[in-house]
Parts: C-alpha cells; structure tokens; sequence
C-alpha cells in the first residue's frame, strides 16, 4: 500500500491491536474525531469505545491513567497532542512509568507507549511545534524512538507497543503528510536500538533524525551533483543510542555533520559530538559539525522557516567541510 506517515501510523496501531487485545488506545481526541492529526482515524469504529478512550484535557492524567492500566496487564497506547504538551506528564514518566520495572525488582512492568507529534515546518504557535527531545532521552529507564518515513512508523511503532518497557514516539508533524512510500502490513517490526542507515556514502556522513533525514537525504542527493558522496544515517531510536553504526560510518568518511530541529545546547546532536571525540577521533579529518536552530523560542509563521535548519545549509556546510579537510 502507498502510505503517507500518518496512514502508516494509524495501520501499524489497528495491527496492534488486532494481535492483542491488551493493547488500548487514549488521548484527546484520539475516539470520535480520530486524533488532532487524524492518526487514530476509524479506529473507535473498528475496536469500539471500550478500547479507543476520548479523554479530558489533561496530560498528567493520562500519563497516570496510562501507568496505571501498564502495571496491570494492559499495553496502553497513549497519545499527547503536541511534544510541547508533554511536560506536565513528565511527573508519571519520569517517577514511575521510566522506574516501575526497577522500583519493583522485575516484578512489575510498563509496557507503555507515548505517541506524540513533535518539531517545526506547519506554521503552528511555540508549544505545538517542540523539539524538545533531549529531555527525554536524559531519562533513564525511557526508550525513545523518532519517525522518519511511513515504513519507519510501521515497524517502529509496533516494536514500541510489543515492547515490555515505556517507549515514547516522536512523530514529526512536518513530514506527516508529505509523501507517500510502499508500506507492507506484515506485521514485521524494526528494532528498537539501531540506527537505520538510508544511503551509502564514502565522503561525508550526515546523522539526522525525525523530519531532518528527509532533508539530509535530499541534501545528499544535491551533493552528489558535486562529486560528494554522503552516507545518510537515521538515529531512529534516539535512546538507548545505537553508537556503533553511527562510529563505523564516521570511520569510514571521516566526516560528520549532525543535524537537528532542537537547539544546539544541550542537544542530541552534542551528546553524539561528544561520543565521537571520544571513540572515533583519530578517524576524524574534520572537526564534526552540528547544524541546528539558535537557542531562541521557534518564531511564528514566516519566521520558521529562518529559523529551521534548510536543505541548502546542509549542502552549504557540507561543501565547506570538503573543501576544508581534503
């Protein structure tokens, strides 16, 4: 079937809960309209009320709701409107859904998933268009994963929902809708704690997540026009992170670039930085690179777009960085 990112999510979600009938999706919205972005669309209708719960205004409370129904059998899947939404469920998240399986020395679990929409690019007020991913990745006991393309939401959102411990899906809104690829409904899902590497390069390796791989890809593809030839790596599960695939490229170009929607301090982008120094630096031939935001609040309309990191800064960068080092 040709999905766009959205669809496949929506699939991957009446997959799960075909399987197992322990699998219950909440949220705002998520019943009668089928989501603020339409992800849950049909599936009340298909699965009845019992199942798809319309919940009220209020993330803490479905984050508790959540842990709760997770400790008792169930495998809830939860959806937050918008990332920037999250912050009030960060009290369940943080002290019992990410320490439950700890806390109780294996005896209980919590197999919860949290969807959530996240990052920039559709013109929205600050608090819906977060990339504030970093927070969560500090959490330990979290898994934390980001979509990149309709295959990737498929399999990525299964392993979630099969896995015995929280995982939380960033689902970025920009790309929701932006093309469309073959996806199977196989039931087959991607692993949890690898980065997927989308294109082979020898010169340049550029490490992306969420909507930024597409970008990548297409800065890639402008940069073969040069003679460059990038290797174009998806982080996908940005904790636990996969740093071996991420070292064995960079060992391979000798270069690297990270990009990001979320501003540079404190970022994802330093943490793998700084991984890097420390295993792969004699591999380097340049300094490694981070394109990102300024560390400023996401401006409004028109101003995105200045604000978000561009297919030809990618291009810009990558160019100089040749340039530099050969």
């Amino acid at each position: 079937m040709l999905l766009n990112l959205v669809e496949a999510v929506d699939l991957a979600l009446a997959r799960a809960m075909s399987e197992d009938e322990r699998v219950i999706i909440l949220g705002e919205d998520v019943g009668k309209n089928g989501g603020v972005f339409r992800a849950t669309q049909g599936l009340r209708e298909r699965f009845g009320s019992r199942r798809v719960l319309d919940t009220p205004l209020a993330e803490n409370l479905i984050a508790g709701v959540s842990v709760g129904m997770s400790s008792q059998g169930l495998r809830p899947v939860a959806e937050i409107q918008f990332l920037g939404f999250i912050y009030a469920a960060l009290e369940h998240l943080i002290s019992h859904a990410a320490r439950l399986r700890n806390r109780t020395r294996g005896r209980l679990s919590c197999p919860l998933t949290i969807r959530t929409p996240f990052g920039g690019g559709i013109h929205a007020p600050e608090h819906h268009s977060e990339s504030t991913e970093a927070i969560l990745c500090h959490i330990a006991g979290l898994k934390v994963v980001a979509l990149s393309s309709p295959r990737t939401a498929y399999g990525l959102l299964l392993a979630a929902i099969r896995s015995p411990d929280p995982v939380i899906v960033l689902e970025p809104e920009r790309i929701y809708r932006s093309f469309k690829e073959e996806v199977l409904d196989d039931g087959q899902q991607i692993d949890l704690e690898q980065c997927l590497v989308w294109r082979k390069g020898v010169d340049l390796s550029l490490i992306a997540w969420g909507a930024m791989v597409q970008d990548c890809l297409q800065a890639a593809e402008q940069l073969a026009q040069y003679g460059i030839e990038a290797e174009v790596i998806d982080v996908a599960c940005l904790k636990p992170l996969d740093m071996t695939t991420i070292i064995n490229s960079v060992a391979l170009t000798g270069r690297c670039i990270i990009v990001q929607e979320a501003v540079k301090s404190g970022g994802l982008g330093s943490d793998i930085a700084a991984r890097l120094a420390d295993t792969a630096f004699y591999a380097l031939r340049a300094p490694i690179k981070i394109i990102s935001p300024p560390d400023v609040i996401l401006p409004y309309f028109k101003l995105e777009q200045a604000y978000l990191p561009q297919i030809a800064d990618i291009v810009q960068t990558s160019r100089a960085l040749m340039e530099a080092s050969s």
